[in-house]
């Protein structure tokens, strides 16, 4: 039989990442103290590891594909294919930022006041590259977590990643700049991604996971509404597409499908109401495939 051999991100993004692999269709179970997943999926061969380490491995054919952010590929200098763009982080779905931070009142103002200061960071290449663009040579040294704590008692500065900033707020810390916006990607090794079953494979999965994060922000709604209100009910909807049409029992009535952002429910179900729709449901989805 034909294996996939996958890492899966252990850490930060292991919760945010099972969940959206069972929402795309895959149970994955992972034992207490144990690098090797159960996957419903004879074709998987899953591993968890560090998110940090997925593109070396990738990138050296050691697995055929990986799930990792951005950040760590440019920091790994990884040589790999994009399989899919997946846009969910630890605490929601938007990217995390790489940001140069430094304390409330220091007198740091812009990248060139970093000249022979002190940084710390977890992702030493991508730091480095980024002063080096901007002319700035400085001690860049790696942190073995808690780099917001660092400064400004044993460092100047930190490059850090942060998703929602309150990190960086309960550390006195403002962002001087962004380096760079990151986002989980699907990656695969070039030679796996040359055989045909695997890349169909990887294809297939960036299919259904691509559809498991659309849906997290949309939702299904049916309702009843009689041919003569149709028009004002179908203004108050901004579908995807034209919604779903179907004749009911009752001639005078039709049921209406449709799939709307989340968002925008509590606004959208009064009007419908007031527009004359009846029996409204809104429903979960797992998937929404384009």
């Amino acid at each position: 039989m034909n294996k996939l051999r996958i890492g899966l991100p252990m850490g930060s993004l292991q919760d945010a990442t099972l969940t959206m692999m069972k929402k795309a269709g895959w149970n994955v179970s992972v034992e207490r103290r144990s690098y090797f997943p159960k996957i419903d999926d004879a074709e998987l061969n899953g591993v968890m590891i560090r998110a940090q380490e997925i593109p070396r491995y990738v990138n050296d054919g050691v697995l055929d594909a990986g799930l990792t952010g951005l950040d760590w590929i440019t920091e790994c200098r990884a040589q790999v294919v994009e399989v899919a763009d997946l846009v969910y982080a630890k605490q929601g779905l938007n990217p995390v930022r790489l940001v140069l931070a430094v304390p409330n009142d220091s007198d740091i103002q812009s990248v060139q006041d970093l000249q022979g200061k002190r940084i710390a960071t977890e992702l030493v290449n991508v730091t480095n590259d980024f002063l080096a663009r901007n002319g700035v040579t400085a001690q860049v040294e790696y942190s073995w977590g808690a780099t917001e704590a660092k400064a400004p008692e044993l460092v100047d500065a930190i490059v850090d990643l942060t998703e929602t900033g309150s990190s960086l707020r309960a550390n006195n810390l403002r962002v001087l700049e962004v380096i760079l916006r990151s986002t989980t990607k699907l990656i695969a090794n070039k030679e796996s991604w040359k055989d045909d079953w695997k890349r169909r494979k990887l294809e297939n999965m960036a299919t259904l996971l691509t559809g498991a994060l659309l849906a997290e922000e949309k939702v299904g709604l049916k309702m009843n509404v009689a041919r003569g209100q149709l028009d004002a009910v179908l203004a108050q909807l901004p579908a995807m597409k034209n919604p779903t049409i179907s004749g009911l029992a009752d001639s005078e009535w039709v049921a209406v499908e449709t799939i709307i952002d989340e968002k925008v429910v509590r606004e959208i179900i009064p009007a419908l109401r007031e527009a004359g729709a009846t029996g409204i449901i809104e429903y979960p989805l797992n998937k929404v495939i384009p």
